[in-house]
């Protein structure tokens, strides 16, 4: 059976939280920012945590995170 790995591309965008849940940023916050609304951009700060219909994903590329 080959070596577990972490996916590179998920160590790099995702942290998992004492809880258990998995933080991760907000999409749509990089470029082209002028059209959209203050009140927008204010609401795509910080961190949200990753939906529990995806945790099985999750699991999946980060083996080792315990999830």
């Amino acid at each position: 059976m080959p070596k577990m790995k972490t996916k590179s591309s998920a160590k790099k965008r995702f942290r998992v939280r004492p809880g258990g849940t998995v933080k991760r940023g907000q999409a749509f916050k990089r470029h082209i920012l002028t059209k959209k609304t203050t009140k927008n951009k204010r609401h795509l700060r910080g961190a949200v945590s990753v939906h529990e219909t995806n945790m099985g994903h999750m699991a999946q590329m980060l083996p080792f995170a315990g999830l």
